[in-house]
């Protein structure tokens, strides 16, 4: 195990910025769990592992160091024992019958809860506006806890891939049809809009099915993850 150099605390640093992370295909997992889980499903995608202990079953390039470098290096406010620089997966979906859409979603911790919740209701993919918080910003793959390795996320024109799907778009609006009053199929696109402005104006003539959760107490709004949960799950019923 080599001790962590000046040089690769600078080479991870710089990972914190999405061109580079973009550039290098590559990102930053913290937090023993995550790490373990990739360790054991998909060593393959590991670049290198950073450590403050021995105590590691992995074979691969690994990098001792103490507390203090792993605060130099982490994007957390209390910094793990390991973390690793991990190769961004490219997962391919298997099929295309539920497709989430997520329209400028902001809110890193969001998208990660949405991507983990995509998961758990095996979605086939996510489609994200190009003005979606980065799959790989730290927050993101935290809050994915693990599902960023399970879930095909793309960033595409959201326009040009609504107008070009044989599926029917249902969306998430203050005005529609109560979701609990419907019966869905396995099959469709769902539309998730930004947390403060919904669906963008370009999308909501696209939208073909307005979905509504109804409100039974005086909360203003509902968050953008709970209420992708709840329509999950009725989807999925």
């Amino acid at each position: 195990m080599e001790a962590l150099s000046k040089n690769k605390i600078k080479w991870i640093r710089s990972l914190r910025l999405k061109k580079n992370r973009t550039a290098e295909e590559l990102f930053i997992v913290e937090g023993a769990k995550i790490v373990n889980e990739l360790i054991e499903n998909w060593p393959e995608n590991i670049s290198c592992i950073c450590t403050t202990t021995n105590d590691i079953n992995y074979n691969g390039k690994c990098y001792l160091t103490d507390e203090r470098s792993m605060a130099a290096i982490s994007n957390m406010q209390a910094p793990q024992k390991i973390m690793a620089v991990v190769h961004m997966p490219d997962l391919k979906a298997q099929r295309n019958d539920l497709i989430l859409v997520l329209d400028g979603i902001q809110d890193p911790g969001n998208m990660g809860t949405i991507m983990r919740t995509a998961d758990w209701f095996n979605i086939d993919q996510i489609v994200c506006s190009k003005q979606t918080v980065d799959l790989y910003n730290s927050k993101v793959v935290q809050s994915s806890m693990g599902s960023i390795f399970r879930v095909p996320v793309s960033y595409q024109d959201l326009t040009k891939y609504l107008s070009s799907s044989n599926l029917p778009i249902y969306g998430a609006l203050l005005k529609g049809t109560n979701i609990f009053e419907q019966s869905f199929g396995r099959k469709g696109i769902i539309v998730i809009g930004n947390e403060g402005n919904g669906i963008s104006n370009e999308l909501l003539e696209l939208i073909q099915h307005p979905i509504n959760i109804p409100r039974f107490g005086k909360a203003e709004s509902l968050n953008a993850a709970v209420a992708a949960g709840i329509i999950l799950s009725e989807f999925s019923r």
